[in-house]
């Protein structure tokens, strides 16, 4: 994970665990690693990681337990709400940056085809519904 100095990095640390569960990274119910593996793993400070996992608890996609440790949650409609609301703040940026270099709509929708296809394998299933 690459860290950008604009933004606190707990923040940074809550959108990277949420596209890890959103993904499927991280599988509902799987016990995700102490606070301590993460901040090894990840390179910050353990207090930062828990903030981070403090927050992604509020959000409803983790949930701490006691003395078992963290799970992420079995709530689908959770993580689909998640998955959706990132692939949103992606959209915006592109729509935003578009916009700026004077693009219109069926513009920038051919450029996404373009770039989709791009980053299609041969033989993959496009999921084009």
């Amino acid at each position: 994970m690459q860290l950008d100095d604009s933004r606190p990095i707990w923040a940074q640390l809550v959108d990277e665990f949420r596209r890890r569960i959103a993904s499927g990274e991280w599988p509902t119910g799987l016990k995700v690693s102490s606070v301590r593996e993460l901040a090894l793993e990840l390179g910050v400070n353990p207090n930062t990681v828990q903030k981070a996992l403090g927050e992604v608890d509020r959000l409803g996609l983790t949930i701490p337990e006691r003395t078992a440790g963290r799970f992420v949650t079995t709530d689908e409609t959770a993580i689909e709400s998640a998955r959706l609301a990132l692939a949103a703040a992606t959209a915006d940026s592109l729509v935003a940056t578009a916009r700026g270099l004077g693009m219109g709509l069926r513009e920038t929708t051919e450029l996404l085809e373009r770039r989709w296809a791009a980053h299609t394998a041969p033989g993959e299933d496009r999921k084009d519904t």
